[in-house]
């Protein structure tokens, strides 16, 4: 949460001329909520499962740079999914994710003290997420273009 997943993955799509395709996006056009409202309304189990549904679809059709939601990596089978793939993580440190979320307004999993829920979710994740990833990419201090210039560095010196 924070890292900038979003928009380094649009800039990144744009550099290497592929598509891009947002999981939580997807999640929001087939349902027609809002995120923050499928947690409201219908909980965080219900959107945990379209997100595992959605994930799985996107990485079967989608030719191009995806984007997973921050807990996307939580569920087991999303994990296996993500093994033979090319998994960057955005590692960004407590202050930064704490700056760029804000308040957490639309951040369902910010209700409450956002410094300490940004805290135990990064301590929750990042060893999932360092686990996954094939390549590991700081974002503190950086603009996206930076960190996507990163990225394409690191893959394309990498075999697929």
């Amino acid at each position: 949460m924070g890292a900038g997943k979003t928009t380094v993955g649009r800039l990144l799509a744009q550099q290497l001329d592929v598509g891009f395709a947002d999981t939580d996006e997807l999640i929001e056009e087939r349902s027609g909520k809002a995120v923050q409202d499928i947690f409201v309304e219908d909980g965080e189990a219900a959107f945990r499962a379209a997100e595992r549904a959605t994930v799985a679809q996107a990485l079967e059709e989608h030719d191009g740079v995806l984007s997973l939601g921050g807990g996307a990596v939580l569920d087991p089978a999303t994990q296996a999914l993500l093994a033979p793939h090319r998994v960057v993580f955005l590692r960004v440190g407590l202050a930064d994710a704490v700056k760029r979320v804000g308040l957490g307004t639309g951040r369902p999993l910010l209700l409450g003290n956002v410094r300490a829920r940004v805290k135990h979710l990064l301590d929750e994740r990042t060893p999932i997420y360092e686990g996954l990833a094939r390549h590991t990419v700081d974002t503190d201090g950086r603009e996206p273009a930076e960190v996507a210039a990163e990225i394409l560095i690191a893959i394309q010196g990498a075999p697929s």
